[in-house]
């Protein structure tokens, strides 16, 4: 299985690549798709939509993961996330990808076994995890845990679908 994450944000959209065989996750690939504040909201979100599209089409994943957001003080800017992380959606969606979406502490507690862990730390296990990993920067390493988080989460509903068809029969 191969899993596409994604971290939404209007600069910088962080994403990871990782393939999944059983136990074991591997790096694909990993980047930022980033817009620049000079051009109006359209023309960002557009730009982010293309970058996206373009690393979907690359990579080919078979499912999406996109971490969630929580309003914060500033109502402008969480409106703006809210826009750019539509488009973390709506490009997976398109392809007619299966798409999970975590809460950011779920992705902390999953990769980390805190909820409220550092982003020093998740770097940490995100390069014991993927040895040899080479990091675009901090919106990519929130995008591969969240991928992370997403196989485990597959996995376990798999395992839970498979053991309630078997006790059904």
């Amino acid at each position: 299985m191969r899993v596409m994450g994604i971290d939404p944000g209007l600069r910088n959209m962080g994403w990871g690549i990782i393939d999944v065989a059983g136990p074991r996750i591997s790096h694909v690939a990993n980047g930022v798709c980033r817009s620049t504040s000079a051009d109006d909201l359209a023309t960002r979100l557009l730009s982010l939509f293309d970058q996206l599209t373009q690393v979907l089409e690359t990579h080919k994943p078979d499912c999406a993961a996109v971490e969630q957001t929580f309003v914060n003080k500033d109502a402008v800017a969480t409106l703006k996330l809210g826009q750019a992380r539509s488009v973390a959606l709506l490009v997976p969606a398109r392809a007619g990808l299966p798409i999970g979406e975590y809460a950011p502490n779920a992705v902390k507690k999953t990769v980390v076994g805190v909820g409220h862990a550092a982003k020093q730390q998740v770097e940490h296990m995100i390069k014991l995890q993927l040895p040899g990993v080479a990091l675009a920067g901090p919106d990519a390493v929130d995008a591969l845990a969240i991928a992370i988080t997403h196989s485990y989460h597959a996995q376990s509903s798999s395992r839970l679908a498979d053991a309630l068809k078997k006790a059904a029969s």
